[in-house]
């Protein structure tokens, strides 16, 4: 009978869970994390699927705010999603310089470079906007003369209480919020006309008549939808707002081909297309799943 050494055998079953630990590590399907509205769920949605065509295990997990999906992302409880370079540069940052804010390639390399430093990695932009924008319904807005945020605020000026706004929690907190916004263009709406509600229930709060004007996404396809017109920022107070994806670095150097992987969506997802894919949910109500799906192989991204 062999006389194995103990130290042999410690070395052994020592290397033996670090082979398990990896294959779990490896196992582990990666997470694709979510904020909490349409767009975010469609975004993440695509890249689940694509990665899944590609091999890899993935699976989403969306519904959270903008600060949590940040920190759910730093703390590794997801692995990617998709932010926004306005709102890295105004919110995580506390940045506000418009020559930087309001141009899409200074305020994506501001923000890639500085998040690179914090082991965050932004794969490449998609090339549509979706600001914030304040939305009034057409008829009103005409019948009001309102056509831009300096309109909205005069006319709040002059009659402080007769119209309503709808917002989310988030949009009155954020430093490019409705806060900072009245500052910027100097006028002060009293709070009892401020409505605060879900993000979704701001488009339907316009629609039904329970506000006047309300918070909203310029790519949502509910604004054509539901006749309602977008009021200009005419001294451009909301920053470029163009998605990425952004993805820790050790899991990006774990799988490398996400880059790739993710690029089509960059290459072929425009803004016109994006409202038609929000749209698709919000009001023709289709199946999230089916409608992710379905732009994919329209666009060849798999079969």
């Amino acid at each position: 009978m062999f006389n194995i050494p103990r130290s042999f055998l410690t070395l052994v079953l020592s290397a033996l869970v670090l082979m398990a630990g990896s294959t779990t590590l490896n196992a582990s399907p990666l997470i694709v994390g979510g904020k909490n509205y349409t767009e975010q769920y469609i975004l993440a949605e695509c890249a689940q699927i694509l990665l899944e065509d590609a091999g890899i295990e993935a699976k989403t997990k969306t519904g959270v705010g903008s600060a949590l999906a940040r920190k759910s992302l730093v703390n590794a409880q997801f692995d990617l999603y998709f932010e926004y370079t306005g709102t890295a540069y105004t919110v995580y940052y506390e940045q506000d310089d418009q020559a930087v804010m309001t141009h899409p390639d200074k305020v994506y390399e501001w923000v890639k470079s500085h998040d690179a430093d914090k082991n965050l990695v932004w794969l490449d932009p998609i090339q549509f906007n979706n600001t914030y924008t304040l939305m009034m319904r057409e008829k009103q807005a005409d019948a009001l003369g309102i056509t831009s945020i300096s309109d909205f605020g005069a006319y709040v000026d002059d009659n402080p209480d007769e119209l309503l706004f709808a917002t989310d929690v988030e949009f009155w907190e954020r430093p490019d919020g409705f806060k900072a916004l009245m500052r910027t263009y100097d006028f002060r709406m009293p709070i009892d006309q401020i409505k605060k509600m879900s993000t979704g229930l701001t488009y339907k709060a316009l629609r039904e008549g329970q506000a006047d004007v309300a918070m909203g996404f310029s790519t949502d396809g509910r604004i054509a939808a539901f006749g309602f017109v977008l009021l200009e920022d005419d001294k451009q107070f909301f920053p470029v707002y163009n998605p990425a994806p952004v993805v820790r670095k050790d899991v990006l150097e774990q799988y490398p081909e996400i880059r790739d992987i993710l690029k089509p969506l960059a290459q072929k997802l425009d803004t016109n297309q994006m409202q038609q894919l929000n749209k698709a949910v919000d009001v023709d109500h289709k199946e999230l799943k089916a409608v992710a799906t379905q732009w994919l192989q329209d666009n060849g991204l798999i079969e």
